[in-house]
């Protein structure tokens, strides 16, 4: 779970996901290219031949776009190398007067995508998983073309016309729209590209790829590398979240791919662009890899936030994950939790809040309020007609925090749990702080006699181990590796 900004949504399987959810710039003097850090909202030159309202459009999205993944990964070797890259490909682009304001994400999931006015966004996976600079300067050309085509702003006009959207979010569970995630989600998968204006994007990012000197064959790498990816998230045996990566905007059919290697054999031969492979690895080393140990932790059926220090835990039956956008446990027999936040104003109080009308099914005779570790405490039961829930809502440091336990039918034992996870809500210490996993992708020189498999049996199989280890380089089991080469694992920081 992030600091903030996140709702739900009860559904047919207990508990289905809803989320609501320091400055530098680099070359932007020569190139055109600014990054953006925490905090950040600049004001980028409007392009010509554009519409002004782009950049509007643009700087109004921006903090919330960066609300809704995490906010700004903050790591100088990767800031650098990006708004290098995205330099060399805007000035193949034949577009000097033009402004991007390129932003890495605190996300791990594999994205990236574009607002109007030369806002482009890629996120920390995205980096993780592409091996060398062609890869990922595929990637940046793309987005670039979506941009430079008109596409983003069509995409935008788009959005205008999903009100429906706020509306839904706001009066079901009175979200702040301004600030949620949800609304911004939605807004960009209901505004997706067309499959022509998706391809037309690859074939104009390979030709700026190919101009600024990069491997056009790796747009087709890429995509199938990010294919495997997405099907080994799917069997959940990593930390790495499962979100609206980029292929579930980019889909990565067998077309597609095709067509990407056919646009890159008439601009050249495999091989005969630059790839960077290594300087690029050197870049990424120590870059943090899965969920950000800061949005907090599970360790073991104990949830651990750093950032906002506090702690729970839940019986052991329940396996806990943290989505990024909120904690959900499930129980052998089904029963499920989920943790969020809200935003409650200080002088309303907990009872009052849950008798407010958020809560389907609730029995205003049930809501008691209390104590749990020195936090205030109100808590409560709703009944549908599927399902039975105990909820709590927690203020700890001025924020309101909440439990929604839910299963088809109560028991003394679902009331057992609920109330053993509540009375476990207390002050993070020293040695919980001390148990949690931070995770980085670390390059390592392959040396004379190692092989793949070798080198794949370096991983934590908590990683996703020897398999992930084969998606993340484009390897497969007993492939031969190079002495010398780098290649990249995922270790403990």
């Amino acid at each position: 779970m992030r600091e903030r900004g996140v709702i739900w949504r009860l559904g047919a399987s207990a508990l289905a996901a809803l989320t609501i959810a320091g400055c530098t710039t680099l070359l932007g003097d020569s190139t055109g290219v600014t990054h953006s850090r925490t905090g950040e909202n600049p004001a980028p030159v409007v392009p010509e031949g554009t519409d002004p309202d782009d950049s509007l459009i643009g700087r109004r999205e921006h903090p919330r776009i960066i609300a809704s993944f995490g906010g700004v990964y903050e790591d100088r070797a990767a800031e650098v190398m990006v708004a290098q890259m995205a330099g060399k490909l805007l000035s193949a682009a034949n577009r000097p007067n033009e402004n991007f304001t390129v932003t890495i994400l605190d996300s791990p999931e594999v994205n990236a995508f574009a607002l109007p006015g030369g806002y482009i966004y890629v996120t920390r996976g995205i980096l993780a998983l592409a091996n060398d600079e062609s890869e990922l300067a595929t990637v940046l050309a793309h987005e670039m073309a979506h941009v430079t085509l008109r596409h983003a702003r069509a995409r935008s006009n788009k959005v205008r016309t999903t009100q429906i959207v706020d509306r839904v979010l706001g009066g079901i569970l009175g979200a702040d729209l301004d600030t949620d995630q949800s609304s911004a989600r939605a807004k960009l998968s209901l505004a997706a590209f067309s499959q022509g204006q998706e391809l037309e994007a690859d074939r104009e990012g390979i030709r700026i790829a190919a101009r600024a000197g990069y491997d056009p064959h790796a747009a087709g790498r890429f995509l199938s590398r990010m294919g495997r990816f997405a099907a080994f998230v799917r069997q959940g045996e990593t930390d790495v979240e499962e979100g609206d990566d980029f292929l579930s905007s980019h889909p990565s059919t067998p077309d597609r791919i095709e067509a990407a290697v056919s646009s890159a054999r008439r601009l050249g031969e495999p091989g005969e662009g630059v790839t960077d492979r290594g300087r690029y690895l050197t870049a990424i080393d120590g870059i943090a890899f899965g969920i950000n140990p800061a949005h907090g932790a599970v360790v073991g059926n104990r949830y651990i936030h750093p950032g906002l220090d506090f702690t729970f835990a839940v019986p052991g039956r329940y396996a806990l994950t943290n989505t990024g956008d909120a904690v959900v446990a499930v129980a052998t027999d089904g029963a499920a939790m989920r943790f969020d936040s809200a935003d409650v104003p200080a002088d309303v109080d907990l009872a009052a809040y849950l008798k407010s009308g958020w809560v389907a099914g609730l029995d205003p005779d049930s809501v008691t309020t209390g104590r749990t570790n020195g936090a205030e405490l109100a808590t409560a039961e709703a009944a549908t007609e599927k399902w039975t829930f105990h909820i709590a809502a927690v203020r700890y440091q001025g924020q309101v925090y909440r439990f929604i336990f839910a299963a088809d039918k109560g028991s003394e034992r679902f009331s057992a749990d609920f109330s053993e996870t509540i009375d476990s809500f207390r002050d993070a210490r020293q040695s919980d702080l001390n148990s949690i996993r931070h995770y980085v992708i670390r390059s390592v020189t392959a040396r004379s006699g190692e092989s793949a498999d070798s080198l794949a049996r370096r991983m934590d199989v908590r990683t996703g181990g020897e398999e992930l280890f084969y998606v993340l380089n484009g390897l497969f089991p007993g492939d031969a590796i190079e002495p010398g080469t780098d290649y990249k694992i995922v270790a403990l920081k």
